[in-house]
């Protein structure tokens, strides 16, 4: 299978389900949507759990290739993190869907699932590393506990998206984003921090 055709249908398929939802589409829409003959589905995906499944792969994919090139771009941990902050509204503002990340927690658990380990196995990490840079290079405060801190950042990712705590039909879930992260980080920053990415934080 020619594998322009299958990123493409990967990436269509990213913004079809963050846009309506995954759960309440059949297989037979979402042929249809994605223009795609039975036959042609088969060929790449053994079902519907499998499409999901490399869907958020390939986003999963799409970031990882991001943050390489944000990181050809900025060397200041602090600006780092918070572009990291930036993609991460912008990829929420995408999303559509109220159901989407229900519909991947409830459903598809293996999606889900794979969307953990990246946060565990990659994330973590990434977050590590750029708050050690930051107080290495005194733009955060020194007394930081940087596992502890590492995983409240991914914990709050977690509570963002509860829907328990946030319904989507009450809070924009890119703004619950931005108002739980940003503050954080700039209670963690030095003054010679926030001065280095006052720009980072005026347009945010």
């Amino acid at each position: 299978m020619n594998p322009t055709l299958r990123n493409t249908l990967l990436e269509e398929a990213v913004q079809l389900f963050q846009t309506r939802g995954i759960s309440s589409l059949s297989l037979e829409q979402i042929m249809q949507a994605l223009d795609i003959s039975p036959a042609t589905f088969r060929e790449m995906f053994h079902d519907k759990d499998d499409l999901v499944l490399q869907v958020t792969q390939h986003d999963i994919d799409r970031q990882k290739r991001e943050h390489a090139e944000l990181y050809q771009r900025v060397d200041n941990a602090v600006a780092r993190l918070l572009s990291l902050l930036e993609m991460g509204i912008r990829d929420l503002r995408k999303v559509k869907s109220p159901q989407y990340f229900s519909d991947l927690i409830q459903d598809f658990p293996r999606a889900w699932e794979l969307g953990q380990q990246h946060l565990a196995e990659y994330s973590m990490p990434q977050i590590h590393n750029l708050l050690n840079d930051a107080i290495l290079h005194k733009s955060m405060r020194g007394d930081i506990n940087i596992a502890l801190v590492s995983k409240i950042i991914i914990e709050q990712l977690y509570m963002v998206l509860n829907e328990q705590i946030f319904p989507p039909s009450r809070y924009d879930v890119a703004e619950v984003f931005r108002s739980v992260y940003l503050y954080y980080i700039r209670g963690l920053c030095t003054e010679d921090g926030l001065k280095a990415a006052s720009t980072y934080f005026a347009r945010m």
